[in-house]
């Protein structure tokens, strides 16, 4: 098999596409389709290993990938690296910001130290890596730049490190669609609400249960989101078809952003209940996700 993207299969032909965070989760899932589509992908993160494996993965059908495992905390070991990604592939016309990390806790538990882990994780890492994709490349080429934030919209309880941060990666892809527009460097963001990814089982598993049981509970599609769900939106965004979009945060979240207290949602039946798309060959289903579907 191979991913089974509604995309045209050489969407991406002759394009080079940075993922950070491509050793798991939505970055692997992205990675995974933008091959399919013809991308060479360029997958970051901090362990080789993880890296090594999805590279392997998406040559095993067929695409092409190539890894840099470096972290986008540290701006010298981003700029060098960006150099040499250049240096190899040639120009960049896709960056996928998509490397973030964070821990559930309620915000008088989280130290100081914990904060900017996260912050700088989630939002300057990212703006490091498009600073210097958009300097070393996009700025005499093009390009399209997607970040990734999250369904923050009415604040973000038990995350609130990560719900700072990412508000604050919302607004330098407004501010950066601005100023590199000129360029004809369009840069956008992708807002997932909960979506069954990998990440879900490295966290304590009686805590996530019960977040995503509300978030299902309260969504008004009533379910969870999975992996290619999101890779579609962040493909959409990188394609030509998006050529006139540029400065947007896309909600991906099921409407959940949308759900008041005052409009008590109503159970689906079998029969109204619309399946999910997931092209993701390779996909698995978490362990929380699993329990509540049981």
């Amino acid at each position: 098999m191979s991913y089974q993207s509604i995309f045209r299969d050489d969407t991406f032909k002759q394009y080079v596409i940075i993922i950070t965070g491509g050793g798991s989760g939505i970055g692997r899932c992205t990675a995974h389709e933008l091959a399919s589509l013809g991308a060479t992908v360029i997958l970051v993160g901090r362990t080789q290993e993880k890296l090594t494996t999805v590279a392997e993965e998406i040559k095993q059908d067929g695409g092409t990938a190539d890894t840099f495992a470096f972290d986008i905390r540290d701006e010298v070991a981003v700029t060098e690296n960006i150099a040499a990604i250049v240096a190899k592939h040639g120009s960049i016309q896709g960056l996928v910001n998509n490397a973030g990390g964070q821990f559930p806790a309620p915000l008088e538990a989280i130290s100081q130290n914990g904060f900017e882990t996260v912050v700088r994780t989630n939002l300057v890492g990212g703006f490091l890596v498009a600073r210097e994709v958009f300097k070393q490349s996009m700025k005499a080429t093009g390009g399209a730049i997607v970040n990734i934030t999250a369904d923050n919209f009415a604040g973000m309880p038990m995350m609130g490190h990560s719900g700072a941060a990412r508000a604050g990666m919302a607004n330098f892809t407004e501010t950066a669609a601005i100023e590199w527009g000129a360029h004809n460097v369009r840069i956008n963001a992708v807002a997932p609400g909960y979506i069954a990814s990998s990440g879900m089982d490295t966290y304590d598993q009686n805590i996530i249960k019960g977040i995503m049981q509300k978030a299902k509970d309260g969504t008004p599609l009533q379910r969870i989101g999975n992996e290619s769900e999101i890779s579609s939106a962040i493909v959409y965004l990188l394609s030509p078809a998006a050529s006139f979009i540029t400065g947007v945060n896309l909600r991906v979240d099921g409407g959940a952003a949308q759900t008041l207290c005052l409009w008590p949602l109503k159970k689906e039946t079998p029969q109204q209940k619309e399946a999910a798309f997931n092209g993701f060959h390779r996909a698995s289903v978490p362990n929380v996700i699993k329990e509540l579907t049981d």
